[in-house]
């Protein structure tokens, strides 16, 4: 049996000149050299996220949800995870409009799955943004991990692609034991039973 959990680290932000793909690609450098995950990187940028959803839910649409060919990429993404790290930055005090689309064209694929959170902005390093991130998946039934990574004034706390703190690495080891535990866990489960969401 493959002990590895698939992990989609999902880059929230598509604005012009973002920093989220270089945040992105550290979180994903160490979730590879953690051990525990299949790493798959996913860009919104990339993708086709329409604010105009149908009017169908998608948690009673299921597969017949209709969805844009130009998400199907991220549909099967999200389908094929195990668990997701978000990478999202703050603006105005909560995650952008980008982040939100992708996580309303879906449910399913966020049920009984763990999220970890990585942060950055001002002061308070994306803080805002993670707690409203933390209610919204929680009504979508997935588990999210305390241990998060936020990173403040990151404009002056990064340096050639990698956070300036020493202990940055460590804390992302934390985060990503607990996220690659939970997967194990809510794996085994819903291989036993469907969740009832």
């Amino acid at each position: 049996m493959d002990n590895k959990h698939t992990l989609a680290v999902i880059i929230g932000s598509v604005r012009e000149g973002r920093f989220g793909p270089v945040v992105a690609s550290w979180v994903a450098d160490q979730a590879r050299a953690h051990g525990g995950f299949d790493v798959n990187v996913v860009d919104l940028a990339q993708m086709e996220i329409p604010l105009a959803l149908p009017a169908a839910s998608p948690k009673f649409a299921g597969e017949n949800y209709p969805r844009p060919a130009g998400m199907a990429a991220l549909t099967s993404a999200l389908d094929g995870a195990d668990a997701f790290v978000v990478v999202t930055p703050e603006y105005n005090h909560s995650y952008p409009a980008s982040l939100k689309a992708a996580v309303d064209w879906h449910f399913n694929q966020w049920a009984a799955k763990p999220v970890a959170f990585v942060s950055y902005g001002g002061a308070a390093g994306g803080r805002h943004a993670v707690l409203h991130l933390e209610n919204v998946f929680a009504e979508l039934h997935a588990v999210t991990i305390r241990d998060g990574l936020a990173f403040p004034n990151y404009y002056t706390a990064w340096q050639d692609g990698r956070p300036l703190d020493p202990e940055a690495p460590g804390y992302a080891k934390a985060l990503l034991d607990q996220l690659a535990w939970w997967a194990g866990a809510l794996r085994s489960a819903r291989e036993i039973a469907p969740y009832p969401a």
